[in-house]
């Protein structure tokens, strides 16, 4: 089903990771080692790296900061996606969309269910756009990020990826702010 357009050179994009933690520090981040082995080795460019504690505004506020860098084009969250009290990842990340990806989270799920059953009620992944910036939220085990990254973002994050993809649309996302 997936496959590499023959007419299209591949365009890396700068990528932020987002480890949303109370508990976690950079040295035993397996979720978000995860990601950063997996977009290095998919050609793309780890942009900046932090880990920051389950508070909404402060998440919102890290990502509200990478949006408003030019040096980043797409910001990976993972953690703080599920059921609990101090999850607040998605409703931070919806703090700061101007359009949610509604289908990200749907795909997430179909591809989880293969792997986990119906316990894939329990994420909350989510994606969207905001200032031309990407923003997707992963739950924090390794295998969500790498099932997230394998069946999903690889593709959508490579300019090779037909029909169509998140890198061919990118120097639209924000046509919007430009119309006056």
């Amino acid at each position: 089903m997936s496959k590499i357009g023959e007419n299209n050179d591949f365009i890396p994009v700068r990528i932020a990771v987002l480890t949303v933690s109370d508990t976690r520090q950079l040295e035993e981040d397996r979720s978000g080692d995860t990601l950063v082995k997996r977009i290095e080795g998919a050609g793309h460019i780890l942009a900046d790296r932090k880990i920051i504690r389950d508070e909404r505004e402060q998440i919102a506020e890290q990502l509200r900061a990478w949006i408003a860098d030019d040096g980043i084009d797409v910001v990976i969250s993972t953690g703080g996606t599920g059921l609990t009290g101090r999850d607040v990842t998605v409703e931070a990340h919806r703090d700061v969309y101007e359009k949610e990806i509604e289908a990200f989270g749907t795909v997430f799920t179909i591809v989880s269910m293969k792997k986990i059953g119906t316990s894939a009620v329990q994420s909350r992944a989510t994606g969207g756009v905001a200032g031309g910036t990407y923003l997707f939220a992963l739950p924090g085990s390794t295998g969500a990020c790498k099932d997230a990254w394998d069946e999903i973002l690889v593709h959508q994050l490579d300019y090779r990826h037909p029909p169509c993809n998140f890198v061919e649309i990118m120097p639209r996302l924000d046509e919007h702010l430009r119309r006056k």
